[in-house]
């Protein structure tokens, strides 16, 4: 169907659903949630830093005295920051922005879904993605995904607004929320960017020339809304904001392109401390099991086959038709993020599928209002037939990763799933009041194990820098100290480090984002990340550590572990090295500190 006018009131039923889903996503993602303390202390050390110090804040830096910036651009840690600023520090005050952008997005899918697909569709996408498991982890954690999620379903928004008028100012608006997803992670915001130009190209209700040119003006709107940080951040000299962490060069365009960019496909990144092992090898494969599995993959198969099988369906239909633009949005979107996850080459964590769980649910919304309103022909009738079987096959594989977690669910959805698969394929012979009782049924079994795998996920505290989701026996991973974790002091270190902070700029230095983090949260005092997140970054380099230490600026000197890849800067271990042949070492509750100050 072909739809421009704006769509009808909705329903007081549809209401009232709409209020129940969101005070139930509020519940999934805000219950307990101080439960997993700092999460990821390096962010939430950054938080800290930003809500005592304006110029912390805006680069993002990992200590309030502004050594060093965390390795992303800084819109989630302004979040968090201000977040601190008005609540105090708390794991609370840190991670609710997350579970805000949580519920922002699920409100926020559900409308854009409604526009072109109406309520039902609207509902279903909001109810998958509220209970996607990659969604329940990331929302109540505070890694930058969350709020790069509720800005790319913004930009989704925008642009089908623009498409429904050829309106230059909502894709001017969708180009600008991919820039403020560039300033909350790179160039990851930038995989929607087909998706979004393709649509407008194709339905847009105007000429060919006026589409590009208003796809020109919403590229500018995108380099400027990402574009200004950077240009900030080139220009200023570096003594005058932190160094840009991640990089060899200080640089934020090397940070961009290399590292977090052309790297994470290649696998060539300099300072990185491995690629993808554990997540898999690069291949289609990666998405369907495993960890990224388990956070995503439910329902993925089952999008796949209602994307196919509505476009199928609407390959007649007028350039302009909204269902076929709808499913041309979030269809491109899932197939360009999912292929660059599949067979990137640098570093991905499983995690990362989050930003899959929008288009899959919007294409479940979609795809199966569409083969339902036309469950008569036997195309639509075998979409949703083939949908639903799939689905539950799929369930039963994900639960046998974990066989002794409820282990009557998988039987449950399997041939529960299997059997409502048959009764849709008879759909079209079947009275109407017959077939909405098994599409219900259907729905319900296709949702009960992802359901309760996100409950699991919620129930558990996830803390490091890699949360995974699921049940006890195979939720977030958690380290103690090092590259993946954050220590925490006993009385004594802490009382140490505070004694005579002020007279410091930093109160102690430590190899490591994630070792300053932990020590930092603790005792509330600036603490020198030396050589960043992995230990790799020459900031500072040995010479310009000495004359720190010369100048009084450094307290302490904690010798602690961290991993360490072979490409980078060596800096922090030859600073390392200098401590223990210059100073005398001392034992304080386990850990060894060196008193820079003698």
């Amino acid at each position: 169907m072909t739809q421009t006018a704006e769509p009808p009131v909705l329903p007081r039923g549809h209401r009232a659903a709409l209020v129940v889903l969101l005070l139930a996503t509020a519940a999934l993602y805000c219950w307990d949630l101080g439960a997993s303390g700092w999460a990821n202390a390096y962010y939430s050390a950054a938080a800290q830093a930003g809500s005592q110090d304006w110029s912390a804040l805006l680069f993002a830096a990992t200590d309030p005295a502004g050594g060093i910036t965390v390795d992303k651009t800084p819109a989630a840690v302004w979040l968090m920051g201000l977040s601190v600023r008005v609540f105090g520090l708390s794991a609370w005050s840190v991670l609710l922005p997350q579970a805000l952008a949580g519920v922002g997005s699920v409100w926020l899918l559900h409308n854009t879904v409604r526009r072109w697909s109406g309520p039902t569709a609207g509902l279903i996408a909001g109810v998958v993605l509220a209970v996607t498991p990659v969604a329940a982890l990331m929302f109540r954690f505070n890694n930058p995904d969350a709020l790069l999620v509720l800005l790319l379903i913004a930009g989704a928004y925008c642009t089908v607004r623009a498409v429904e008028h050829a309106s230059p100012k909502w894709i001017v608006l969708a180009g600008a929320a991919v820039g403020f997803g560039f300033l909350t992670k790179m160039m990851q915001a930038f995989l929607v960017l087909p998706a979004f130009a393709v649509v407008y190209l194709v339905a847009a209700p105007t000429t060919v020339g006026r589409r590009i040119a208003h796809l020109g003006a919403a590229a500018g709107a995108m380099i400027v809304a990402g574009g200004w940080w950077v240009l900030l951040a080139e220009l200023l000299p570096s003594g005058s904001r932190p160094y840009i962490g991640g990089s060899q060069t200080d640089s934020v365009l090397e940070l961009a392109l290399g590292y977090n960019g052309i790297g994470r496909l290649d696998g060539d990144e300099v300072g990185s401390v491995g690629g993808g092992a554990g997540w898999g090898q690069p291949g289609w494969a990666r998405l369907f099991g495993g960890e990224m599995g388990d956070g995503i993959a439910w329902l993925l198969p089952a999008a796949l086959i209602v994307l196919g099988g509505g476009l199928w369906l609407t390959r007649r239909a007028p350039r302009t038709d909204t269902t076929r633009a709808a499913l041309l949005l979030w269809g491109l979107w899932l197939l360009v993020s999912g292929a660059v996850f599949s067979l990137m080459a640098g570093i991905i964590h499983g995690y990362y599928t989050v930003a899959l769980a929008p288009a899959v649910a919007a294409l479940v919304g979609i795809g199966t209002v569409t083969a339902w309103r036309r469950r008569r022909e036997p195309a639509a009738a075998a979409v949703l037939a083939a949908a639903t079987a799939v689905t539950a096959v799929q369930a039963a594989l994900l639960l046998g990763q974990v066989p002794d977690w409820v282990p009557w669910l998988r039987a449950f959805v399997l041939f529960g799933g299997l059997g409502a698969a048959a009764l849709l394929a008879v759909a079209p012979l079947a009275p109407k009041a017959y077939a909405g009782a098994v599409a219900v049924g259907a729905l319900v079994l296709a949702l009960a194990a992802p359901a309760a795998y996100s409950l699991a996920t919620a129930a558990q505290p996830h803390s490091g820098a890699l949360p995974s989701p699921g049940p006890a026996t195979t939720g977030g991973l958690r380290f103690a100290g090092g590259l993946l974790g954050a220590p925490t002091p006993g009385e004594e270190v802490v009382e140490a480090l505070r004694a005579d902070a002020a007279g410091y700029r930093w109160a102690a230095a430590v190899v490591g984002s994630n070792n300053a983090a932990g020590y930092q949260l603790a005792a509330g005092v600036p603490v020198l990340a030396v050589g960043g997140f992995n230990g790799t970054d020459p900031a500072p380099t040995l010479d310009e550590f000495v004359q720190l230490v010369a100048d009084g600026r450094i307290h302490w000197f904690i010798s602690g572990s961290t991993m360490r890849g072979e490409t980078g800067s060596d800096a922090a271990q030859r600073i390392a090295e200098w401590v223990a042949q210059h100073h005398t070492p001392t034992t304080v509750d386990g850990v060894t500190l060196y008193d820079l100050s003698r």
